[in-house]
C-alpha cells in the first residue's frame, strides 16, 4: 500500500524534486507564513503523507505532492479549489503548496472546525513536536 503511494508521477517530476528534512521544512513553512503553533503538525503531515517528498503521486486516490493534495477538488485537472496544476504540486518549489494547504486548511476549518481533519493522517499528528524538537526556525 505505502509502495503505490511512493510512486513518481513522471520522470521530469523527479529533477525536480526535492526530499526535506524535517527542520529545513520547518523553515520554509515558516518563511511562507505558517502559523508557529502549527509548524510540527504539518512537519508530521509531510512525513506521514509524503516521506518529504516533494514529487510523491499516489495514483490510487490521485494526491500529489509532500501534503498529498487530492486533484478531486484542489488541484486541476480535474478540481479547481487551490486554482493551481497538479503537476505543479510535484515540483521542488513548496510554495504553491503551502499557499494551497492553506486554502484547504480554512475550508475544513471553517466545515468542521479543525482544519488538519482534512488530512487523514491528522489524528496520527496530534503530538508531534518530536518531529521539530531539535529545529531553529
Amino acid at each position: 500500500m505505502k509502495l503505490a503511494f511512493c510512486l513518481l508521477l513522471i520522470i521530469p517530476a523527479l529533477a525536480n524534486c526535492k526530499i526535506f528534512k524535517n527542520c529545513d521544512l520547518a523553515k520554509q513553512l515558516v518563511k511562507y507564513g505558517t502559523p508557529r503553533d502549527q509548524i510540527a503538525t504539518w512537519v508530521c503531515i509531510a512525513f506521514k503523507e509524503s516521506s518529504f517528498n516533494t514529487a510523491a503521486f499516489n495514483p490510487e486516490y490521485g494526491t500529489y505532492g509532500l501534503f498529498q493534495i487530492s486533484k478531486k477538488f484542489w488541484c486541476y485537472p480535474p478540481g479547481k479549489g487551490c486554482n493551481i496544476r497538479c503537476k505543479k504540486l510535484i515540483d521542488n518549489n513548496i510554495r504553491d503548496d503551502i499557499k494551497c494547504v492553506r486554502k484547504i486548511f480554512a475550508t475544513t476549518k471553517a466545515e468542521t472546525g479543525n482544519g488538519f481533519n482534512a488530512w487523514t493522517v491528522y489524528p496520527q499528528c496530534k503530538n508531534a513536536d518530536s518531529y521539530v524538537k531539535n529545529c531553529k526556525f
